[in-house]
């Protein structure tokens, strides 16, 4: 009896989680840190930080999840590949905002149904890494892990992880933070304004005639609204929005440092963004990452890749989502356009099975990504177009729900993505890339895409009427 006891005290005390519990798992990506000492000086510093964001914030977020996964809203997650240091200021934070609301209207006209507006922003600072090293003409160095960990010169002093870049980017996050919360709250969001863009773009865009309907459609409705008294001034809902911000948890020893414990629930939340993901790369079971992930209380995002098999899925949701909590997880397929058929449908009927209700999201980037000649990384743009098409393809087939899109964009003028109304072409890559790490899709290719993901909302809805009324 005795020994049955102690055999049970064992499984407990490995099931049993804390903030800090990650550490005795095995850690994949993790940086080769030098200094031990000078990282748990850093740690112990963001620990008394405060937090980034709130609990309260990111259980709103998990109740507006948890209406897209029963088709009564759609997320939109977009935002950098990485951050880097070099690039932040106001311009480029009000610059991918304005974009980014523009796709979010252009979405909810056609699905006549609440946006989930996630940015990846304000905290997506690591990157993971196919090789630790990286070898340019012979020599070779630690591979570039994003600007909170090392430095992307190619040098061998640049590419030593610093832990004090932990400190810079808690700092940077919080700028961000604190400007699209003004941005979001202050008269920037006002829904005029951004038809106002929005119109700008369709009487540029060489395909204005294909977006037309929509943008007239919009302008009579506003017209309507304020025919009848409700204009912005006097309705606060119509210049302000909600804006959550998301990363993947990465860098596990940062996460642990701003992890708090909520007074009003007595729950653990990750204080560094609303919602955290889990790579593709560092889903292990028994993993590090997926031990952190399912303790703290945030909407979890899991990115669900070709090698990941129906059986380990299934196993992955009862590990982070064993109460089946609504907006408690999200799953973000990430396959390449060629492979969405052989593998997207053997997961959804698992979970089908289970009778799970997860969130199931597309992004169109990761698995779209190739080299070209002249050794520059792209995404062409009918590639990321042919997934998010067969992603709703199959959902409609399975009769479950298209709840989502993935992307990596900005708001500016790149040249980092081929195709296009524009039709950026292999050798436009050099003009405008100024990608830290993978090539995003520029300002315009990204509400092309809005336009695509509208009429692809549209057609769901004709099919099956969503209920129009707030993700509460």
């Amino acid at each position: 009896m005795a020994q049955g006891s102690a055999a049970h005290e064992e499984i407990m005390s490995q099931n049993r989680w804390s903030p800090e519990s990650w550490r005795m798992k095995p850690v994949a990506q993790a940086p080769a840190y030098p200094d031990a000492a000078a990282l748990a000086e850093v740690e112990r510093q963001l620990a008394g930080y405060p937090p980034l964001v709130f609990a309260g914030e990111a259980r709103k977020l998990k109740r507006a999840l948890g209406a897209a996964q029963k088709g009564q809203a759609f997320l939109l997650q977009g935002g950098d590949c990485a951050e880097s240091f070099g690039e932040h200021s106001a311009d480029n934070i009000r610059d991918f905002f304005r974009v980014f609301l523009q796709m979010a209207v252009v979405m909810t006209f056609a699905a006549a149904s609440p946006i989930v507006k996630v940015g990846r922003v304000a905290g997506q600072f690591a990157k993971p890494r196919s090789s630790d090293n990286e070898t340019v003409e012979g020599v070779t160095l630690p591979a570039y892990r994003g600007d909170i960990v090392n430095d992307i010169g190619f040098t061998r002093e640049s590419r030593v992880p610093d832990p004090r870049r932990q400190l810079e980017a808690f700092r940077q996050s919080a700028a961000t933070l604190n400007l699209l919360r003004a941005f979001a709250t202050g008269g920037y969001a006002n829904l005029e304004n951004v038809h106002r863009w929005m119109l700008g773009f369709v009487k540029d865009s060489p395909q204005s005639g294909r977006y037309q309907e929509l943008a007239d459609r919009i302008t009579q409705t506003l017209g309507f609204m304020r025919a009848i008294g409700l204009d912005p001034e006097a309705h606060p809902e119509l210049r302000q929005t909600e804006f959550y911000t998301s990363h993947e948890a990465l860098l596990l020893g940062y996460e642990q440092a701003m992890t708090r414990l909520d007074s009003t629930s007595g729950e653990f939340y990750a204080t560094s963004g609303h919602m955290l993901w889990i790579g593709d790369r560092t889903r292990q079971l028994g993993g590090a990452h997926v031990e952190y992930a399912r303790g703290i209380r945030n909407p979890i995002g899991l990115k669900c890749g070709p090698s990941l098999q129906p059986d380990d899925l299934l196993r992955l949701c009862e590990t982070l989502d064993p109460e089946r909590e609504p907006g408690r997880l999200t799953l973000i397929t990430r396959f390449g356009a060629d492979k969405v058929e052989a593998h997207l449908p053997g997961l959804v009927r698992a979970i089908q099975r289970e009778g799970r209700l997860p969130l199931w999201v597309c992004d169109p980037m990761h698995g779209n990504t190739i080299k070209t000649s002249t050794g520059y990384k792209t995404r062409p743009t009918e590639r990321i177009a042919a997934e998010i098409k067969q992603f709703f393809a199959v959902h409609k087939a399975e009769g479950t729900y298209a709840g989502g899109v993935h992307l990596e964009m900005t708001g500016k003028n790149v040249t980092e993505c081929t195709g296009g109304a524009r039709v950026i072409s292999e050798e436009d890559l050099h003009d405008r890339y100024h990608t830290y790490c993978d090539p995003r899709l520029n300002a315009e290719q990204a509400i092309e895409i809005a336009f695509l993901v509208a009429d692809l909302l549209n057609e769901e809805r004709a099919l099956q009427p969503l209920p129009v009324r707030a993700a509460e």
